[in-house]
């Protein structure tokens, strides 16, 4: 597992995500509570890209040669993505006054890295974190409308418990991680 850590850059990311949640504390605790998810959606699309840089090996040959199947250990390295970005939002969440819920940013980081696993699935490791970037992106210039596509293309800034972009989420999250753990990163 050391082995496959390295390969996979997760010392790297996990110093990134700490640099990054480190800093947005300190940037978020300095003024008043403004009730914006922005910040904390720009967070958590910031410690997945981190850890999706890593969703694929460096040598093809290498990849092949492990004792046992790929499958678990792809789904188990999405998994890890989503639960530290959503350890890094929650302690956000605990050291800020934002009122964000602890169910949304849950969902979010879910969301965020089967976005993720489906961008490594579709352009290989290197460039896993576009797919959550521009996801991002979007849903930050889309204006707040009440209509169903809204809520899915925003899905990241609904507050939990919207049906639309719950199942966005769960569909993104089911979706990607089954198709990484299965394809695997492109070459």
């Amino acid at each position: 597992m050391t082995l496959y850590a390295r390969s996979r850059q997760v010392p790297a990311s996990l110093a990134a995500a700490t640099l990054l949640g480190a800093l947005a504390t300190w940037s978020l605790t300095r003024g008043t509570g403004s009730g914006d998810p922005r910040a904390h959606v720009l967070l958590l699309t910031s410690v997945v890209a981190a850890g999706a840089v890593g969703l694929s090996g460096q040598d093809r040959a290498l990849d092949r040669t492990a004792a046992i199947r790929w499958a678990p250990r792809r789904a188990a390295h999405v998994l890890l993505i989503g639960v530290l970005a959503g350890t890094v939002s929650l302690l956000l969440l605990a050291a800020g006054d934002e009122p964000v819920r602890a169910g949304t940013l849950l969902r979010d980081s879910a969301g965020s890295a089967g976005l993720a696993a489906i961008g490594a699935a579709l352009w290989g490791g290197r460039y896993a974190w576009t797919l959550p970037l521009g996801w991002c992106a979007v849903a930050l210039f889309v204006p707040p409308t009440g209509g169903v596509a809204a809520q899915v293309t925003t899905w990241l800034l609904q507050p939990s418990g919207t049906t639309a972009a719950d199942a966005t989420a769960v569909a993104l999250a089911a979706g990607g991680g089954l198709l990484y753990a299965l394809a695997g990163p492109r070459r």
